[in-house]
């Protein structure tokens, strides 16, 4: 099967939702591989809050990638998230190998976390107008991430 017989969205909307959501996709897969490799190598004085609020992050990240990805193939699109493809689309910055103090670790999560809601903020927009359904799922999402931006970001100097 190439695609849906029964297609919820039209041609165009169904093509530019499908983008909007595949960017979102590649970033809260990246965002929950980085902030694994975090919680992995935090070291210091602060390890163990750090270490349990990136857990937080990940299974958020992760069950909000699974989410839009069903979304995306609800509206007859394959969704893509396979390694290749997020090393090409992810807007991250890779994340440094490596132990790392909590400071340090706080900062680069709360970095990527940032640029994951602005990514999911700007899809927000345009998909009001293409599919309210994929908004509110990323309205949701989005709340949910930024709640953990605020949580981490807490902790910096």
């Amino acid at each position: 099967m190439s695609h849906f017989t029964r297609p919820l969205l039209s041609g165009e909307a169904e093509s530019q939702t499908a983008t909007l959501l595949q960017g979102c996709l590649v970033d809260l897969i990246d965002l929950a591989l980085q902030m694994k490799q975090a919680h992995w190598n935090v070291v210091g004085p602060h390890f163990q809050p750090i270490h349990e609020k990136l857990d937080e992050v990940v299974e958020t990240a992760r069950e909000a990638s699974d989410e839009v990805a069903e979304r995306i193939v609800a509206i007859g699109v394959t969704a893509d998230g396979r390694a290749a493809t997020l090393v090409e689309s992810s807007r991250l910055d890779a994340f440094p190998a490596g132990f790392h103090d909590g400071p340090t670790i706080v900062t680069a999560c709360s970095d990527r976390l940032s640029k994951t809601c602005v990514g999911l903020r700007e899809a927000i927009a345009p998909l009001g107008d293409l599919d309210p359904i994929s908004e509110d799922l990323l309205i949701g999402i989005t709340a949910e991430l930024e709640k953990h931006l605020w949580m981490l970001q807490a902790q910096e100097k």
